[in-house]
């Protein structure tokens, strides 16, 4: 097993958190079909470790348990090697290289994968649905009516976050730049921070969680106002997917029987953390993904989920044709066919 890196100083932590929801990524470079026959290094069929890559953020938290059990080798005779990195960018070319055979990534990003690679990627799951959230330093905001004449502090521009933040205003008569006022900043640090020196109290700030929960245990006075997946669901009826779990299509392919049984494992960990707070959290902080203080308040609001097959099918196609509608360079400039979905039919 590697050794997860440790990064403790609070202002990397703000980094750390920004990429657990901004999607922003680089283009991968062009797909070279060559790098198909690489398989962990090995010429045969055989597979006795299978690497796993996620973010810090949500979308690793429901692994927590299936790493706590691999670290005590108890997941059985093939080994698992988990990677957890700050930023998708860290994690496309591992993925794209063979370096890592499953990763967690933004939802997205899968799509953009996908296209950049001629359908060398299958997403396997979604494990995370919405974790977005308006949230104020007062008590003014009960309704996405009461955004009018406020200006949105947020991070992620050009990103998913942007793209929901959109529907929802758009999809309740709300004008961009005439009845509502949007100001990008770089960190969510900087957010937070312009709505508690707002003394007119005409401004809030959307920030994901877990950074809601670190915001709030800073200040007592902030507050959640709106839930941007329940928005995004009252204005669409569909559902706001935040993260999913991704696969090389050649080791989906050639190690079925493998990638099976991880995602058993992955949705009994799934069940654990979503069922066991206390514990879970204390695995959060294991794992250096987050304190166990800011784990243990802000689970309830992450949506950590497993979801696969048909369901997750007509959930995420959904959900990316909404964001091909906005932008289409965000899904890497096509809808995915019916390969990208695994075990789909």
């Amino acid at each position: 097993m590697k050794k997860l890196t440790v990064l403790f100083v609070f202002i990397i932590c703000f980094a750390l958190i920004f990429s657990s929801c901004d999607n922003t990524v680089k283009q991968p470079e062009p797909y070279d079909n060559n790098i198909t026959d690489i398989d962990n290094g090995k010429t045969d069929n055989s597979v006795s470790v299978i690497n796993v890559g996620a973010l810090k953020g949500p979308t690793a938290m429901g692994l927590v348990k299936l790493m706590d059990d691999e670290a005590e080798n108890a997941s059985g005779s093939v080994a698992y090697d988990f990677v957890i990195e700050a930023a998708p960018d860290a994690i496309s070319p591992k993925l794209i290289k063979g370096e890592l055979d499953i990763a967690a990534i933004p939802a997205n990003l899968a799509s953009v994968l996908y296209n950049n690679t001629d359908g060398q990627i299958v997403v396997v799951n979604i494990n995370t649905l919405g974790v977005l959230y308006i949230v104020e330093n007062g008590n003014s905001v009960n309704s996405v009516e009461d955004l009018r004449g406020k200006t949105i502090y947020s991070s992620g521009k050009g990103s998913t976050p942007e793209y929901a933040l959109n529907y929802m205003l758009e999809s309740n008569g709300l004008e961009i730049g005439t009845d509502v006022n949007i100001e990008f900043k770089s960190e969510h640090a900087e957010c937070v921070a312009a709505i508690v020196s707002d003394d007119s109290g005409n401004s809030v700030a959307m920030l994901p969680q877990p950074f809601v929960t670190t915001a709030q245990m800073s200040n007592e006075n902030i507050r959640i106002a709106l839930d941007l997946s329940e928005e995004w669901k009252n204005a669409s009826g569909k559902t706001l997917i935040t993260g999913v779990m991704v696969a090389r299509k050649q080791f989906a392919e050639e190690h079925p029987e493998e990638l099976d049984a991880f995602l058993k494992k992955y949705n009994d960990s799934v069940a654990y953390v979503n069922q066991n707070t206390d514990s879970a959290a204390a695995l959060i902080e294991k794992f250096d993904i987050f304190k166990a203080a800011v784990a243990k308040k802000a689970l309830p609001y992450c949506n950590i989920v497993f979801i696969d097959g048909a369901e997750m099918k007509e959930a995420l196609g959904e959900y990316l044709n909404e964001l091909y509608t906005q932008n289409p360079a965000s899904v890497g400039g096509k809808l995915p066919a019916d390969d990208f979905y695994y075990n789909a039919e």
